[in-house]
């Protein structure tokens, strides 16, 4: 493997085929998931809204979407995903007749959509299975109407921190995969031609009594390791026991920890973009308009 290569590169149609793969049995384990969108679609309560189109993107199995019908009862909305089975699955537990949502395979970083047609971009942890988070939130202001919002939730970088690192003790080998600081989403949102970025963050902790469970759970919601740099072999026995025993270093009353750093953020496509400000290599936001928890420094 060269220098140059990125190894934390993602593959697109391996993330597409893990996530379809998951689509049957994805909502046995989705409880974090489902907090989160929770927590995501409260934050539309500080918003006087009243989108008429909404873009769920990222939309898995229809949970977002669903949620999001009962809170814009008014809205059409149309749900985006890499995996046509995720969108086959959430059809098939949606009503048939008189439903407001639809459903498009596509990718979020070259979306079929049209310019200017959507008051609302909705994305609960779908940002970091992209690979080019520049390109993925230019899409996102694309389709927006002027004065549309972006709101969306992503992991930041300490998600997943034990399982990483009891990895690293390991081998060299890349085996979680790599999440964007807040602080580089809001310049990228920037550079975006988006404006008044604000985000916070939010530590979320679950408990396993075997980490082979949490490993488990990560594969049967479509989790899997897809980038570049990882082992293209079995792992084998002998280096997944040497992981295992690692995590115990973590463990705390009979319980190991596995870290989520969540990320909320915002932010409104302006009535107009110049292509300056696009286009420009530097750019400056107050650093009030970014929030950052207390728990996320260690």
């Amino acid at each position: 493997m060269s220098v140059e290569e990125n190894v934390y590169a993602l593959e697109k149609k391996r993330i597409a085929k893990s996530f379809g793969s998951a689509a049957k049995h994805y909502e046995l384990v989705d409880q974090l998931q489902r907090t989160i969108a929770d927590r995501l679609i409260e934050r539309l309560d500080y918003f006087k809204l009243e989108p008429t189109t909404i873009l769920d993107l990222g939309s898995g199995p229809g949970t977002s979407a669903k949620k999001l019908s009962k809170y814009y009862k008014k809205a059409n909305i149309t749900e985006v995903d890499i995996s046509q089975a995720m969108l086959i699955h959430s059809a098939s537990n949606s009503p048939r007749f008189f439903s407001k949502r639809s459903r498009l395979c596509s990718d979020a970083e070259a979306l079929a959509v049209r310019s200017r047609s959507v008051d609302l971009v909705y994305s609960n942890l779908m940002l970091q299975w992209c690979d080019d988070l520049d390109l993925a939130l230019q899409e996102a202001r694309r389709v927006l109407l002027p004065n549309g919002l972006l709101l969306f939730s992503t992991f930041g970088p300490d998600t997943l921190k034990e399982l990483r690192k009891s990895w690293q003790l390991v081998d060299e080998d890349i085996h979680v995969n790599a999440f964007v600081d807040m602080h580089d989403i809001g310049d990228a949102l920037i550079r975006a031609g988006m404006e008044n970025p604000v985000m916070e963050t939010e530590t979320i902790t679950l408990e396993y009594q075997d980490a082979k469970v949490l490993m488990q759970e990560l594969k049967m919601i479509g989790a899997h390791n897809v980038n570049k740099g990882r082992r293209k072999t079995l792992t084998g026995k002998t280096r997944l026991r040497s992981m295992l025993s690692h995590y115990e270093q973590w463990r705390v009353n009979d319980y190991l920890p596995a870290t989520y750093e969540v990320i909320y953020g915002h932010a409104w496509k302006p009535e107009m973009v110049s292509a300056s400000k696009i286009d420009a290599q530097t750019h400056s936001f107050p650093i009030s308009a970014i929030t950052r928890s207390s728990d996320q420094n260690e």
